[in-house]
Order: structure tokens, then sequence, then C-alpha cells
């Protein structure tokens, strides 16, 4: 048992690590045996493993363990630790193994996803981006290829055919987001050949809780081409001339900004006298909040970057540009005619899967991370997951220093710069960690305005993100960036060939300095994290003010305090309120994340409800049988003319289309429900309760719908030279489909609680 293991026996986690601690000595006598045996042999020995059924008995689990070892000694020059197999024998039991930054989870999830490969099943490994899932798959694959597994990825580029043949594999790598729009893709097909996605056997989540936590609150969306709603150029210039306190007022959370009178006035007047409150024309108010909210509340470089062109939303979990996300209900277009760029083309929502719901559809599903435990009651509430936390393999000698906080932002500023300057000295490499784009590029330009020379990662240069972040561990270096979530890449001492390493150490290692803690104490935790790194030294420290973000929306009374000449505060209360505002943070994200979870459940049952039908109709003659019966005279004279089989795939073509249909507009129905749900409280009545009260009798007549509108377009269909044309009886696809991510959910940030608030008197898709 290795010395590591032992020390950490006896430290509390939800899962017994025991079991598995017995088998580490039978996994390490077998290691001489594997050494003599040639790389066929070796293969054929895990092939071996697939002869039995899941789960692993202890023999099994020893021998796969033994030989992925092995394997990986092979062809990646790596012994995988005994902690490492702790984490493979956990992932293998359906648990999230925590695993601290640089501990070799990839490695762990690998060995993984082989050996439930071996034992012929189909294995998911998802990643929080491309970059990694693509990095990841191509780094392991010399693996799988001893142990006799086969290996693809996909990423937003890949063609269907490329997605097809990568599903086939064992194992595949990819985003959740690329995968969840594969399934919404494969939802809509009309031929089974179209489909991309093999049913579901286990899923492995890499970064478990920023993927079943973080991005659970993201619903995907697919969406068709729909008559665009484009903003109107001209509000963007109205509201831009508008004045904060005399036109327009934001209210105190900053969430919500409305027009005062005198700002009613003022854009009535610019509009020719256009009368906003009309019930005549009830189109121009939304579209002037539209753009109100679009040019006070959204900032440039805070919620969205412009990169060639285009806005483009950064992640407010990740700090990195979210390709396929888009704000809802013309707010897109709204920024980009504020920002004057082209405007994008609108759409309406032909379905939306949360990744809750995506995940759920794998009988097995573990995970990995490095802050599992902060999130253990949201795992085992939503995914019914239990955690298993892995010890490190070296003690951890980091520093976490206590949190520093000042009067203001400037004092803050002062202060961590002149802790840079003053570790700078010493040759430490130093990384800090902003909120966003614009304080990573204002902070920056204060440490050169110093004479300290730093390299910046954010939004607008993450494609650099691999390179920067593998020689922030260099000597002297200073690096800032923004969120550190997901960026997958080992900080090592001395940079990435560690030529310096010993020097670097002698200094103390990386220092990590936070500018503000985070909405969430485990983004806090994955920021110190990329310090002390298999038992490296290292040290982390946290610069926090009153006029902090977090501390004016979620602090206590923030007056009365006593500070020192520099403006540090350094009663013990003030900074407990500090770790209060951080926990009624994170206490709103878990609501947000139950309200996602809890409007989406109805939501589920309703779909499935329908994709069970579309089925039988794609794979069946459900479609052709309907008809028949609905249409009796019209089925067997088109029958004569054509053939059965042509009439078959009508009908087929017909059903779908009217199911599919039916389907965009319940959820068009849904949405609209939704966003004005919470207004119920004012009667206070339950919100879910009454969102359930009302769509559960709308849904009741669904398929019967379908099928009678099927069969109205079936008896107009006409044969033409021996052929039936289903477009000329309105059945049609979308010219254009697209996906994006939204944020769905009610009770939340800025831009999220507007959308409900922005569509008063206007028919819209609902959600583009």
């Amino acid at each position: 048992m290795a010395e590591s293991v032992r020390r950490f026996l006896g430290k509390p986690g939800a899962v017994d690590l025991r079991p598995y601690t017995k088998l580490l000595s039978a996994i390490e006598a077998e290691e001489d045996g594997l050494r003599e045996l040639s790389d066929t042999e070796l293969t054929d020995k895990a092939i071996e493993l697939g002869n039995a059924e899941l789960p692993y008995g202890r023999e099994d689990l020893v021998q796969l363990c033994a030989v992925g070892r092995e394997a990986a000694r092979r062809t990646l020059d790596e012994r995988p630790f005994d902690v490492q197999l702790l984490g493979v024998m956990a992932l293998l039991d359906g648990h999230v193994a925590e695993m601290a930054t640089g501990e070799g989870k990839t490695l762990s999830g690998a060995l993984a996803a082989a050996g439930f490969a071996l034992r012929g099943q189909r294995v998911h490994l998802l990643s929080v981006n491309d970059y990694l899932a693509k990095r990841d798959a191509e780094w392991m694959r010399p693996l799988y290829d001893m142990l006799g597994v086969t290996v693809g990825w996909i990423n937003e580029d890949s063609t269907p055919q490329e997605r097809r043949a990568a599903y086939s594999c064992d194992v595949t790598y990819a985003a959740v987001s690329e995968l969840g729009f594969d399934v919404l893709r494969d939802r809509m097909v009309t031929d089974i050949a179209d489909r991309v996605v093999p049913p579901p056997n286990v899923a492995i989540v890499d970064e478990a809780d920023s993927v079943l936590v973080d991005e659970a609150r993201v619903p995907l969306v697919l969406a068709g081409a729909a008559e665009s709603l484009a903003a109107d150029v001209e509000m963007a210039d109205v509201v831009r001339a508008l004045k904060p306190r005399l036109h327009y007022e934001i209210d105190a959370e900053g969430r919500n900004v409305q027009l005062t009178d005198a700002g009613i006035d003022v854009v009535e007047k610019a509009l020719d006298g256009v009368d906003l409150y009309s019930e005549d024309d009830t189109s121009v108010l939304p579209q002037v909040n539209l753009a109100l909210h679009a040019h006070v509340l959204l900032q440039r470089d805070v919620h969205y970057v412009v990169r060639d062109g285009e806005v483009r939303i950064i992640n407010e979990s990740r700090g990195r540009i979210a390709l396929l996300q888009r704000w809802p209900d013309g707010l897109q277009a709204a920024v980009e005619a504020k920002e004057k760029v082209a405007l994008s083309e609108t759409g309406e929502v032909l379905d939306s899967i949360t990744v809750q719901s995506l995940v759920l559809r794998y009988p097995t599903r573990g995970g990995m991370t490095g802050t599992a435990m902060a999130v253990a009651e949201q795992l085992r509430e939503f995914y019914e997951l239990e955690v298993a936390v892995i010890p490190s393999n070296k003690p951890n000698v980091r520093e976490d220093h206590g949190t520093r906080l000042y009067a203001t932002r400037e004092e803050k500023e002062d202060a961590l710069v002149a802790k840079v300057e003053e570790v700078h000295k010493t040759g430490r490499p130093i990384l800090i960690g902003t909120q966003d784009v614009a304080e990573s590029e204002l902070l920056a330009g204060r440490l050169r305005e110093a004479g300290l020379e730093c390299v910046v990662l954010n939004a607008k240069n993450d494609a650099d993100e691999a390179s920067i972040i593998a020689e922030a561990g260099t000597y002297g270096a200073v690096t800032v960036s923004t969120q550190m979530a997901g960026r997958g890449t080992d900080i090592r001492l001395g940079g990435s060939d560690m030529a310096d390493r010993d020097r670097v150490v002698e200094t103390g290692g990386l220092y990590v300095m936070g500018f503000g803690r985070y909405p969430s104490s485990r983004l806090d935790g994955q920021l110190r994290g990329r310090a002390g790194r298999q038992g490296d030294p290292g040290d982390s420290i946290f610069f926090v003010s009153m006029d902090d973000d977090l501390v004016v929306n979620h602090g206590s009374e923030s007056t009365g305090y006593q500070t020192t000449a520099e403006g540090e505060i350094t009663d013990e209360g003030w900074l407990s309120m500090v770790d209060h505002a951080q926990r009624v943070a994170e206490g709103q994200l878990l609501e947000v994340h139950r309200n996602t979870w809890r409007y989406n459940q109805l939501i589920d049952v309703q779909r499935d409800v329908v994709l069970e039908h579309r089925e039988m109709v794609l794979t069946g003659d459900q479609g052709d049988r309907q008809v028949r019966s609905d249409r009796k005279e019209r089925h067997a004279e088109l029958v004569e003319e054509v053939g059965e089989e042509k009439v078959a795939q009508a009908a087929r073509l017909i059903t779908l289309y009217h199911l599919d249909q039916g389907w965009t507009d319940h959820n068009a129905f849904l949405a609209e429900l939704r966003e004005g749900i919470h207004l119920r409280f004012l009667g206070r009545r339950d919100p879910l309760d009454e969102f359930n009260r009302e769509a559960v009798p709308v849904f009741k007549g669904f398929l019967d719908e379908a099928r009678a509108r099927a069969a109205e377009s079936f008896e107009e269909l006409e044969a033409q030279d021996g052929e039936l044309d289903v477009g000329s009886v309105g059945v049609k696809r979308p010219s254009m489909t697209w996906t994006y991510m939204v944020h769905d959910h009610p009770f939340s940030s800025a831009f999220e609680t507007l959308v409900g608030k922005l569509k008063g008197g206007r028919n819209s898709s609902s959600g583009d």
C-alpha cells in the first residue's frame, strides 16, 4: 500500500476507499510478470478481460489495473501512481473521483474508459470544451491501442461522417455541448441513416463539477430559421444618447433597467412622436427595452467581446468565448446593433435539452474533478452520484493565506500590485486570477505601468491558452488570467520542459493571487489548486474589496468598518462577511440549478411521450397505419397510383413533420408560460405548481392534434408523374438549423432575468 494512501485513510469522503486500497498490493505484485510480456501479449491479456461481464470482480480488477499500468508505462512513459488506480476503480464503480490538479485525472479516466470498453460498453468521455476532447483523445490513443480499444473525438467542426465514425469507436471524447447538439439533431432526422449518436452506455465526465453543475444551468438548443425579428439599429442610436439617472434607472441589484418619465419623453420624440404604451402598436416598447438592456446591462469585455466583426458571449463560469452561445429573443441582435456589427439571423426553438437530462440518459455514469466535495450534495441530488475523495500522491504543502479585504477597488488593486512587486523580486512565478476580460486587461495595464511585464490569458486570446498556461511556472513569469476552470493544462515549475525547476522550487514555487473572490468557493479552489501540484511548494492569497460585485450583491451592511492607512480591513467580522456573501451567491446558484431541473422535469416527461411516438413513426409503419385509418379512401387511391412504398414514405414524412412542428409550437407555449410564471408569486401561488397546472392539460391532446393535422395534409396530397411531393402540402424542414446555448431559467442574473420582462405585447419565437 502506498504511503500516501496510508496517510490519507480516515479522511472523510462519501465513498469508502478501503475496498480499493486493499487491492493495491496485489496490483503491484503483477508488475514484474507483465513487464516480461511482449506488446502483443500485453494486448491479448487486456482483451481477455472482456470475456466476463460488468462489474469487475476482485481478480479481474487487479488484472485490469495492472495491465493498464504497464500499458501506460510503455506507451505514455507514465507509470500510474497508486492513487490514480484508486481513481480508476472509483470510476468503474460509477462514482465521481475528486483528484487534485496535477494528479493525473486524464490517465485515470482513460484507464477506466478502457475498462468499460473491454467489457463491451460504449464509453463517452465528456469534457468542457473541444480543445480538451481532441487533446486527451490523441494523447491517450497509444494507450488505447495497446489495450485493444478504439478511440475517436469530435469537435464543432466535425462533419456528420466524422461524427458517425467517432461515435462508432469504443471510446469517444467530446465536449458535452457537442454531444448534446448531436442528440438534438438526431431527434429531428427523417431517416434512420442520418443519425450519428448510438444508444448510450457509459458517460465519464471530466471537470464533473463544471459540466454537471455549472453547465447544467444552461440548456442546449436546436433552432431552425424563422422570420427575423432583428433589432432596429435606430433603437440603438436612440438609447445611446440617453443619460443614466436622468433618462433611465437601474435597480439596486443591477438586474433591470427602465426608462424614467423624462426618458420616455425623449425616446417618443426621437421616434417621431410614437406612443410607447399604445395598445394599437405593442411592438415598439419591447424593441426599446431590448436596446436599453443591451446598452446598459451588457458590458463589452465583461459579458461579451467583439471579434472578427461578431459579438461573442463570454462563458461566465470559465472566462472563455462560448462559441455556440447566444442571447435569446432579439437581445443578441440588440447587442450587435449597439456594437454596429452585422445582425445575426433569428430562429425558433425546435428542441432543447439540459445537461442533466443528457447525462441521465446513460445507465452508467461517473466523473472526475478537483473540487467535487463542494457540490457533493448536488451530484447526489441530481445525478445519483457519490464522491470518492482520492488522496494526492504527495502531501500538499501549498500555503493558503487568508483573504485580504480593502475598502475600495483602487486600494485592493494597489495592494495586489505591491504584492506582485514583492514576490516578483524573488523570481517566483505568479498567476493572477481575475473575474472578467476587462478586469484582466486593466490589471495587466497597472502591472506594466509598475514595470512588471505580464502575459494575459482571457477570452480574447483563449486559442493560445495551452501555451500560456504551460509556461506560467517559468522563473519570473507573471500571468494574468480569467477563470481557470477547465483550462486543462498543468502548470509545471520551471516551465513546460521543467528545465528551471530547481531554481523555481528554491524561490517557493508558484504564487497564486486572486483579484477578488468568485461566486463559488469551488472556483476559488480551482484557482488555488494551480499551485502545489504533486507536492510542489506554492502559496495562494485573495484580494477583495467592499465594492466587489460579490460583496455588493450578496453581502450585508457595508459601512462602519475601520481601515489601516492602506485601506485594509482587518476585523474578522468583516472578513467573515465575505465568506457569507459567497455562501449566499452559491445558494442562489443552487436554486437556479434546482429551478432548471424542476421546470424541465415535466417538459422531459412530455418530450419522452413525443419521442417514443416519433420513434415508432420513424422506424416502423405507425404513420402509414394512422393515415390509412383516418383517410382510408385517399390512401387506397394513392397506393393505386404510386404504390404502397411511396405512400408509406409520404405518410411517414407528413406525420414526422406535424409531430415536430407541434413540439416546436408547444416549446414556444412552455417558454412563454415560464417567462411570466414568476409573477404568480404576487398572488402567493407557487410558480412551479402553476406552471405544471397549465402545462399538463395543454399537452393532453398533443398526439391527437398532430395526427389530425397529418391526416388533413395527407388528404390534400396529389400524385404527379408517379411521385408524391409532400412539400406541396406544406411539409418542409427549416432552410437551415443551428445550435447554441441559452440561459433559460428565471430568478437569475441581469440578462437572464430581463428576458421575461421584454416580451410584453410581442409575439416572437421562444429562444434565439
